[in-house]
Formats: C-alpha cells, sequence, structure tokens
C-alpha cells in the first residue's frame, strides 16, 4: 500500500479507502431492492453487519493514515499540536496506571516528558486507534481526541452508533434473531456513509489546513 507522504497522497489514500467501503454498501442496498421477501430479510441482517464493519474499519483507516502522514514529515514535536506529544506518553502512562511503579520509574517519565518537546514524531503506537471491534460513541470520542478533531459533530449521532450499528450488529454477531425493516434501509446506509464522511473530512481538513501544527 502506499504511503501518504503528502497532501494529496492522504487525500486519494482516504479517498480510495472510502469509495469501495461505500460502493459495497450502496451494492447491498441495490440487492435488498431486488430481492425477495425471504432473501430480504437475510441481506437486510447483512447490511447491518456490514455498515458497522465498513464504519469501523474506515475510522480506524483513517486515523491511521492521518498519523501516518504527520510521522513521515519528522517533525520535532515542538513544532506540532500538544496532543501529539501527549499521544507519545500515553501508552507509558496507561503502564503506571496498571502496575505498581517505583518512584524512580515515576520521575523518569517525568523527565522523559521534559526533555520530549525536541524529539521527533517519527511513528505512533497503532493500539491509540484501536476500535477494540466495538466503535461506539465513548471510543469514537478518544480516537477523535488522538487525532486532534472535536468530537461535538457526532455527538447528536450517539445513539445511532450505539444502537442501531453497534448493537444490532453484536446481536447478528451472535446468532440472535434481530432484524431490521426495509423501511429502515435508507436511513442506516446513508447515517453510515455520512459518518464515515464526516470523520473522513475532519482529518483531511487538518491535513490540507496544516492545523495539525502548533499554533
Amino acid at each position: 500500500m502506499s504511503k501518504p507522504y503528502t497532501e494529496d497522497d492522504f487525500t486519494h489514500l482516504l479517498t480510495t479507502d472510502r469509495t469501495w467501503r461505500i460502493k459495497e454498501i450502496s451494492d447491498l442496498k441495490s440487492a435488498i431492492r431486488n430481492a425477495d421477501a425471504a432473501l430480504e430479510k437475510v441481506l437486510l441482517r447483512a447490511l447491518v453487519t456490514i455498515s458497522y464493519a465498513h464504519w469501523e474499519g474506515h475510522v480506524k483507516n483513517a486515523a491511521r493514515l492521518y498519523l501516518t502522514h504527520i510521522a513521515l514529515r519528522k517533525f520535532p514535536f515542538s513544532k506540532l499540536d500538544n496532543q501529539f506529544l501527549k499521544n507519545y506518553f500515553l501508552p507509558r502512562l496507561t503502564a503506571l496506571s496498571t502496575n505498581r511503579t517505583s518512584l524512580a520509574a515515576r520521575c523518569e517519565l517525568l523527565e522523559d516528558v521534559l526533555a520530549a518537546s525536541e524529539q521527533q514524531f517519527s511513528r505512533f503506537n497503532p493500539d491509540l486507534v484501536n476500535a477494540r471491534s466495538n466503535l461506539n460513541a465513548e471510543v469514537l470520542r478518544e480516537i477523535c481526541i488522538v487525532c486532534g478533531i472535536p468530537f461535538e459533530p457526532f455527538e447528536t449521532h450517539e445513539s445511532f452508533i450505539d444502537t442501531i450499528l453497534l448493537k444490532r450488529r453484536n446481536s447478528i454477531a451472535h446468532g440472535e434473531e434481530t432484524f431490521i425493516e426495509k423501511t429502515d434501509l435508507d436511513d442506516l446506509s446513508t447515517k453510515t456513509i455520512s459518518l464515515m464522511r464526516m470523520f473522513g473530512d475532519g482529518l483531511d481538513n487538518k491535513v490540507q489546513l496544516k492545523t495539525y501544527r502548533a499554533a
């Protein structure tokens, strides 16, 4: 896979990832409209799982493309928004909170924080944008923080993300007899695609406007 060295590379890779996902959702919609009653129920269940899969997949891929694009530029942390330095130390802070760490180790961490501003940001921990196969609104909020984009535009969609996409997908994945109505077809697909666009466009705007740089 190509790497997002330039702004145009990033936009191209982001758009390519989203386009094939949208096409698959659209193709499944068309199949549902042309299916008989028995097949329609099966395909509607499939649409829930596919929609969730593409929602999670695009968020993870878009976030990783974004962080990779910045890492390839090898800016020192002092030239970047403070969130990048926070991201760098988040895994170590997590380890501190889950282990009994000595005072010396805690002081060492603080020394590293104080000395890190001129280090280059050249790689990121992929666990920071791991949806854990459970991309609910709270996990999305955390990924937005890591990427430095506002979560507020997604707040009005929290119920859709948690209940329609994730909860129904989990029910179907666990073999439960969960169905959706054909009348929900357009709403499910349209909202899923809209959310994918919102997240990706938020990152693309940061790349094009270079708002990931320090003020």
